[in-house]
């Protein structure tokens, strides 16, 4: 188990992953982000334990997103050139530590150290994506993306479900001590269980932050997904940004409990990445993109009528929860599977790059939801949803009429460092385009700034 790759001919052959590491992985991802959304329905309670006002209060979840956004850029680049088994297991041992900290902090201030700290050390989930997709064999990395990526989305919707259940029975500390023994198993599970997964070569850290920017720079396919993907994130916050102003509202009237359940619907979503992620195997990613952005703008039509109350209002928004959550499930799962296969060798990059994007995209919308919703209204918002899903299809539509080269690019390391995790088929045939069986021209490779040892 400590080699996932086998030789045959001098030619790299991938094992298939077992899907008990599948799931495995899906559980890391799924725990690790829950970390950061554990506070979200407790800002009233924690607050009012730390005799804070609500407004203070609030700034715990920006705290933890703030770690989140700078682990994204700076720690999550290192995937590529250090040993992974020991880099997660590591992190998700330092993310244990810190949540103890919140779970314990006397003061308002020690808990924003402790959470931005939680945050930092939660950007392990994205961490162990491009991980899972260098592990998985050529022929299963879309499905296997899919199912770690789904498990990301769990984590998300659950996180608020499990800490109203935590908090009810005990207290606010209570849910921080589960999260961190949750995060005490999953290190000793993963570093006794997970293969040796060894970066292709030793590139210096302000090196290896600089490659990042000359891939956004040198690439358009990874420039228009990182469009998209703010685009796909940017409505996903609208919907849960204003859907929790809707259903306190006169509307519907409910209080944080039943709010919380409403995650549990969007966890139907999450079975569009697996379907997704088996689509791209079979190389239709493109069409996943268009179908996702499709039903991302569609949703919203549905959306809109939530704001009318009643049984007609409340299963319009189930509805729209279900098939927002699925469109953008299945257009992050296409934005990895095909930059995963154009940049095999710096998957951990791309999704820095990737994610970021998404980050700023729910960023900018979470603020500009907050303060339209109080003048608008849900209508209002619904049509801010509506146009920014409506940008994407603009962006996509560039794609379709003028596409950007998508056939791998070569690892120059490849062969060079000793020990080196190479994927070696995902090169593929030199011309050969992921999503159709159309030839087109050579690429040059991405220029890299790599130094071995």
């Amino acid at each position: 188990m400590n080699d996932p790759e086998s030789r045959k001919g001098g030619i790299g052959v991938r094992s298939p992953l077992s899907r008990a590491m599948v799931l495995l992985l899906a559980v890391v991802c799924g725990a690790a982000v829950a970390n950061i959304y554990y506070a979200q329905p407790l800002l009233p309670v924690i607050s009012k334990a730390l005799g804070v006002s609500e407004g203070a209060g609030g700034l715990i979840v920006t705290s933890s997103q703030v770690g989140y956004a700078l682990s994204l850029a700076l720690l999550v680049p290192l995937g590529d050139v250090l040993e992974r088994r020991r880099l997660v297991s590591g992190l998700l041992a330092l993310s244990a530590v810190a949540l103890l900290g919140a779970a314990a902090s006397p003061s308002l201030g020690a808990l924003y150290a402790s959470v931005a700290l939680v945050g930092v050390t939660s950007a392990v989930a994205q961490i162990v994506v491009p991980m899972a997709a260098s592990l998985a064999a050529d022929h299963e990395r879309g499905a296997v993306v899919g199912t770690v990526m789904s498990g990301l989305l769990i984590g998300i919707m659950l996180a608020r479900t499990v800490a109203g259940m935590l908090a009810q029975f005990g207290n606010w500390r209570l849910v921080y001590v589960f999260a961190a023994g949750v995060m005490v198993v999953l290190a000793i599970v993963l570093r006794r269980v997970l293969p040796l997964v060894r970066p292709a070569a030793k590139t210096p850290y302000p090196q290896l932050l600089r490659s990042v920017a000359t891939l956004v720079r040198t690439e358009s396919l990874l420039r228009r997904r990182m469009a998209l993907a703010a685009v796909g994130m940017g409505a996903f916050t609208v919907l849960w940004t204003a859907s929790s102003f809707l259903l306190a509202g006169p509307v519907y009237g409910y209080g944080p409990a039943i709010i919380g359940l409403f995650g549990l619907v969007g966890v139907v979503g999450a079975a569009a990445a697996t379907v997704a992620g088996r689509l791209a195997d079979r190389g239709r990613a493109r069409q996943v993109t268009t179908g996702g952005l499709i039903l991302l703008t569609a949703s919203w039509g549905v959306l809109v009528l939530a704001g009318r109350g009643g049984p007609l209002g409340l299963g319009a928004l189930m509805v729209g929860i279900v098939a927002l959550n699925m469109a953008q499930q299945a257009l992050l799962i296409s934005h990895q599977s095909v930059l995963y296969r154009r940049v095999p060798h710096a998957r951990s990059r791309v999704t820095t790059a990737l994610m970021v994007s998404a980050f700023a995209g729910s960023t900018v919308t979470s603020a500009l939801t907050a303060a339209l919703y109080p003048v608008v209204g849900w209508a209002g918002v619904s049509a801010l949803g509506a146009a920014i899903a409506l940008i994407g299809l603009a962006i996509w539509s560039l794609e379709l009429f003028r596409p950007s080269p998508a056939e791998p690019v070569a690892d120059p390391s490849a062969g060079v460092a000793d020990g080196a995790d190479v994927d070696v088929h995902a090169a593929g045939p030199s011309g050969a385009h992921p999503d159709d069986t159309h030839p087109r021209p050579h690429t040059p490779e991405i220029p890299q700034e790599t130094s071995h040892a």
